[in-house]
């Protein structure tokens, strides 16, 4: 069982798991995941490590990131494994020096575009979907964009304000599902343009489109993250999504071991755990967080999105590519066209 330590002065959640037999090992973890939603790992981790403590720091991506290059470029130890949603920000960690090549059994056969040089990990599978409020879509909802096109040109004009996405200047996933739309659809400008026209809202997170689109205050609510909304459409009935046909954007969440871990074999035999079978079906089965292992085929799982969607599915490769994102100039011209498609300027 988890026990909470507090909040640090460096705006850290901390969480203590202790460890269940006789401690000889410490397991320090900056991530971006939920202490709650992280407790099944850990404790399935522990049950083949029952030696090992687990420190829990939960951070936002930024301070990941932070916190290991401060820590490392003082010659301090820091964190033995760094889980974040953040991709772009743990490829430069990697692409920086910050971070540790392992040769883990599980290397050889994970996906080549989801391992960066043995230092960076993708362990999620997780799509960018069109969530959808079921009542207002008795005959089903909008399947690609072309569709949705269609849509807000036609009925949606008569359901104005019920359409909602992220705000790409506050939502780092949000401006990396956008960003992705530019380089796959040639008319995305004129897809966010009519969203305008419908009304479009913005928010900061998933969970305050999906809210609305589960109780109807939403219609649709466009390149939400799959693995929230799937897992709440089981609570809540009038819920709906869909993986859009014409392609889907698929992003995940990556680990890596820094350079400067204090205790790298503990980092290590984490990662190599999440790799593993167990440790990828925990994450499908417990935290509705959609498995890459090809080991896992149940309906959580990347084979059964490739089985099902085949290449329109778009995954973002664990790559120096995402580099490009990082890249200030780059940032603002986007949200110079997202504001003007906005009618914002």
């Amino acid at each position: 069982m988890a026990l909470w330590l507090g909040a640090s002065p460096l705006a850290a959640e901390v969480y203590e798991f202790p460890a269940p037999g006789v401690e000889a090992d410490q397991l320090r973890i900056y991530s971006t995941l939920d202490a709650p939603l992280a407790g099944p790992l850990i404790e399935g981790f522990q049950a083949a490590h029952p030696q090992t403590r687990v420190i829990y720091e939960e951070l936002l991506s930024g301070e990941v990131t932070a916190r290991i290059v401060e820590e490392t470029d003082k010659g301090e130890a820091t964190a033995d494994f760094a889980f974040s949603s953040a991709m772009d920000a743990q490829v430069k960690l990697a692409n920086d020096g910050y971070a540790m090549a392992l040769h883990l059994a599980g290397s050889a056969t994970w996906p080549r575009w989801a391992n960066w040089r043995d230092m960076a990990y993708a362990l999620t599978f997780e799509p960018g979907v069109l969530v959808y409020h079921k009542p207002t879509f008795p005959d089903g909802p909008p399947q690609s964009r072309r569709d949705l096109m269609a849509w807000l040109r036609g009925e949606g004009r008569t359901m104005p304000g019920r359409i909602g996405t992220y705000d790409i200047e506050r939502s780092a996933v949000g401006y990396l599902f956008l960003a992705r739309d530019t380089e796959h659809f040639a008319d995305v400008w004129s897809l966010v343009a009519l969203m305008a026209v419908s009304g479009l809202q913005t928010f900061a997170t998933s969970q305050e489109i999906i809210d609305r689109v589960a109780d109807g205050r939403l219609a649709l609510g466009y390149n939400i993250l799959g693995s929230y909304a799937a897992d709440q459409a089981r609570a809540k009935p009038d819920l709906g999504l869909v993986l859009l046909k014409d392609y889907t954007v698929v992003v995940s969440r990556v680990a890596l071991v820094p350079r400067a871990a204090g205790n790298p074999d503990s980092g290590a035999a984490f990662l190599s755990f999440l790799m593993s079978r167990e440790g990828q079906e925990i994450l499908s089965d417990r935290l509705r967080l959609a498995a890459i292992s090809l080991e896992v085929s149940g309906d959580n799982s990347a084979q059964a999105m490739q089985e099902a969607l085949g290449d329109s599915l778009r995954p973002v490769s664990v790559s120096p590519g995402l580099l490009v994102y990082l890249d200030q100039a780059k940032r603002q011209r986007l949200i110079r066209q997202w504001r003007t498609a906005l009618g914002r300027d």
